[in-house]
């Protein structure tokens, strides 16, 4: 799976459209192999975009779950934990 493509269900608050977009470009991006497409195919590579938006809105909307929502800064906290124990601490600057 892309790294950047984020789980986007069960959140307090719920996933903005700004996230289920850039979510959705990256699946298109990854799926078709291009980052830019060219001015012939982007008419479609932007339907793409929004077609995949739309069946994620209706997805995640839909969905049903009896955990109680996540909170983004604590699941953001959990991912940066795992990364340095799995790449260890970066240098500053």
């Amino acid at each position: 799976m892309c790294r950047n493509i984020r789980p986007l269900f069960n959140f307090a608050p719920p996933a903005t459209e700004e996230e289920i977009r850039a979510a959705s470009l990256q699946y298109v991006r990854k799926v078709s192999g291009v980052a830019k497409p060219s001015q012939t195919n982007q008419a479609e590579f932007d339907r793409a975009v929004e077609q995949i938006a739309h069946a994620t809105r209706q997805l995640v909307e839909t969905l049903v779950s009896n955990a109680p929502p996540r909170d983004r800064e604590t699941e953001r906290a959990k991912g940066r934990a795992r990364n340095i124990k799995r790449f260890g601490p970066r240098a500053n600057g």
